[in-house]
């Protein structure tokens, strides 16, 4: 479990499947809000806590994790997808009327700035980082590594959408991991699910819901 500002997080909970349904993870998360009462939080999440978290949220296949949720007063939220890439394919990318560069000088603020904290410190701890300019200026940024065979995160400024920035970034990125011999990326947390499928093929492998309650 984790906490952030006035949100706790149940980060991960696994039972011994030999011992179920003797109230081992009701017991389990009732202490993690507890704890999470006690150093101020007002509501508790079964929900990633970027930028260090194993998944989004609950994957809809954990049939016995969307139960307790539900039977400990949990409301679902939200919902969140990865897709995953093949990196057998071709990811060479067109020139566009921007560089593409993996110096990091400058990334850091950039992100921060334009998206979050959380981000930047992913651009930071990434193994690999590009970002792209239009004369002289930062307008977008990939990253992949911050976790094994993850690729993100990656944004780009509005003033440069619809110059293939990211499309340019995402493909330099997965040539990136195809070199290092991955056979597959995964893009946790995704969006927009479109953009990806149309400019990598990418398909959509794990669904997850996101869940909160609120301490009264």
């Amino acid at each position: 479990m984790s906490h952030g500002g006035d949100i706790g997080h149940v980060d991960l909970l696994a039972v011994d499947p030999a011992a179920r349904r003797r109230g081992t993870g009701r017991a389990l998360v009732l202490a993690a809000e507890e704890w999470a009462r006690s150093h101020g939080a007002r509501e508790m999440r079964f929900a990633g806590n970027p930028p260090c978290y194993a998944w989004p949220g609950i994957d809809v296949r954990y049939t016995p994790a969307l139960c307790l949720a539900d039977s400990l007063g949990y409301e679902r939220y939200r919902a969140a997808c990865n897709m995953t890439v093949d990196l057998h394919g071709d990811f060479s990318a067109a020139p566009g009327d921007f560089t593409i560069s993996d110096d990091r000088t400058g990334v850091a603020e950039f992100v921060r700035e334009n998206w979050n904290e959380a981000w930047a410190w992913e651009a930071v701890e990434a193994e690999r980082c590009y970002h792209a300019e239009v004369d002289g200026e930062i307008v977008g940024f990939a990253a992949w590594g911050a976790r094994p065979a993850w690729f993100g995160p990656m944004g780009t400024t509005p003033s440069a959408r619809g110059l293939g920035v990211g499309t340019a970034l995402l493909r330099r990125c997965l040539a990136d991991m195809a070199a290092a011999g991955l056979p597959a990326a995964e893009i946790a947390w995704v969006g927009p699910i479109g953009f990806y499928a149309k400019a990598v093929g990418a398909r959509v492998e794990r669904v997850f819901w996101l869940y909160r309650k609120e301490f009264s």
